[in-house]
């Protein structure tokens, strides 16, 4: 996932118009969402406050089980317990495949990148143990997507937030609960359509424009930015046409190749400076626990670290859940422990690599900049880079293009579950949402709306403060799915029918 904003191209008088009237709203809004707290000189977002707390405390609660489960993870992954009749429309890879390609993106690159500014090579170490603690909140919001799950009369599931939110708000009003979902809903319908899908083509026009020579390429030309769109939008529509299988299909095999390209990049820049790894590590230990510089002490740079691993891999946000209920599965829980492993990849091993490419170079743009963060991120990472070859930045450029297309494709989905829990599931509507979708990839990659999109990343976030509330209320149904398969596991019985869930999905009519 993203929050860092780049315009592919200068702004326009549209921009200007557009940005203008909404500064106001998106600046209301983003100051209720991201409330600051403050400790000493450092102020950082409440928000961040609520995920890691909340991930601390599922940790806690079971038994650290992002610890413990991760061989059953690869069990399950592999098929193991799996059977052909199981219920739901992708396998355990592809619906993890599907739920990485909405969280690898951008952020992963520039996001560790500004962290690295700001906080020093010690925000890596906080960002690691941030992302091993939102394992077990990932774990428990895919079991309920899963659990509370509805297959319809054509086999598509509608599941995640949008099921197990009414189940977990009941001991409301009928009015709170409603709300409160209904909130939720639009949340992500609105970061799905400019977040997800404005934001991307923005960025991946941005990117290709610059490795095609910038101004002086072939894209710099007054229709460059339109015809780019259109071509890309019809991609994006071939692909999300088909549905959650249709992407899962692109996914299972886009995300592997693209997250192998880029720590394979990345490894080659750390072989090339193998010298310095040793004291890389060194700076992220002592960075971590007695930062020098850096705003805030050791406070400020364990949120900043906690921030940049909270808006990468989105755990608590519930927006993987939805890609993971459509797994074909009649445990619930066993998705659980595969969506454990989302926040390790996206986070422990993906961002790593960033950070580490970044601090192994040493080079003039991370030493002059530490502690300032007045270079973009993809700079720092770029630059590091260019330590291979000069050219070794288009490489860059291409993973960037490849993570953003696989973040739209995902997001245009979660849209579209939202999309239907709002306006209903008929051919029709799923027409509208999906070609208001391709309407604003090509929006994005003529214009910005920067303000626009700082409006949905709050939208996004608060769907935080909703989806925890309603895991804290759910995680004792979690806890006992978690004992049942356990012990089945132990005893042998886990590919034995009787054994599984009672209600596995509920059938809609």
């Amino acid at each position: 996932m993203n929050n860092i904003h780049i315009s592919a191209a200068p702004v326009s008088p549209v921009d200007d118009a557009i940005n203008s009237w909404f500064d106001p709203i998106a600046t209301w809004f983003g100051n209720i969402i991201f409330f600051p707290i403050t400790i000493g000189d450092f102020s950082f977002p409440f928000v961040v406050i609520w995920l890691i707390f909340a991930a601390a405390v599922f940790t806690v609660y079971f038994g650290f089980i992002q610890a413990r489960g991760a061989k059953l993870s690869i069990e399950i992954i592999r098929g193991k317990f799996s059977s052909k009749t199981d219920p739901g429309e992708v396998t355990h890879f592809q619906a993890l495949a599907s739920a990485l390609s909405g969280t690898v993106g951008l952020g992963n690159i520039a996001g560790v990148g500004v962290a690295i500014a700001l906080g020093g090579p010690g925000a890596t170490f906080w960002m690691i143990v941030a992302g091993l603690l939102g394992m077990c909140t990932k774990f428990v919001e895919c079991t309920l997507g899963v659990k509370y799950r509805e297959i319809d009369e054509n086999g598509v599931v509608h599941g995640g937030p949008f099921k197990y939110l009414p189940v977990a708000f009941r001991r409301f009003s009928k009015p709170v609960a409603a709300v409160l979902t209904g909130l939720f809903a639009v949340a992500i319908l609105v970061f799905g359509v400019v977040g997800g899908g404005m934001f991307q083509a923005n960025q991946t026009f941005a990117q290709v424009r610059t490795a095609t020579g910038g101004d002086d390429g072939f894209l710099a030309g007054p229709f460059a930015s339109l015809i780019f769109g259109l071509i890309f939008a019809a991609l994006v529509a071939l692909v999300i046409l088909g549905g959650i299988r249709s992407i899962a299909k692109v996914t299972d095999k886009l995300v592997p190749g693209m997250a192998i390209f880029y720590v394979v990049s990345c490894l080659l820049v750390l072989a090339l400076n193998f010298d310095n790894i040793p004291n890389a590590i060194g700076e992220i230990f002592a960075g971590a626990f007695n930062p020098q510089g850096v705003a805030g002490g050791i406070v400020g740079v364990m949120i900043i670290g906690f921030q940049r691993s909270a808006f990468s891999n989105e755990a608590g946000i519930g927006s993987a859940a939805i890609a993971h209920s459509a797994v074909k599965t009649r445990r619930p829980i066993s998705e659980g422990f595969v969506a454990l492993l989302e926040p390790f990849i996206d986070t422990v091993i993906i961002c790593t690599m960033t950070a580490l490419t970044i601090i192994v170079a040493n080079q003039a743009s991370y030493r002059n900049d530490l502690g300032e963060g007045e270079i973009g991120g993809v700079a720092l990472a770029s630059d590091a880079f260019s330590t291979v070859a000069p050219w070794y930045p288009i490489l860059l450029a291409i993973a960037v293009a490849l993570f953003a297309f696989s973040t739209l494709i995902t997001w245009a989905y979660y849209g579209e579950r939202a999309w239907s829990y709002l306006f209903g599931r008929s051919k029709a509507t799923i027409m509208v949402f999906r070609t208001l979708v391709c309407i604003f990839v090509v929006v994005g990659c003529i214009a910005s709306f920067s303000k626009v999109v700082e409006f949905a990343d709050a939208a996004l976030f608060m769907c935080a403060f909703i989806n925890i509330l309603g895991l804290y209320l759910l995680m004792p149904v979690v806890k006992k799915e978690m004992k049942k398969y356990l012990a089945d596991r132990k005893a042998g019985t886990l590919n034995d029918p009787d054994t599984a869930d009672a209600v596995p999905v509920e059938q809609s009519a």
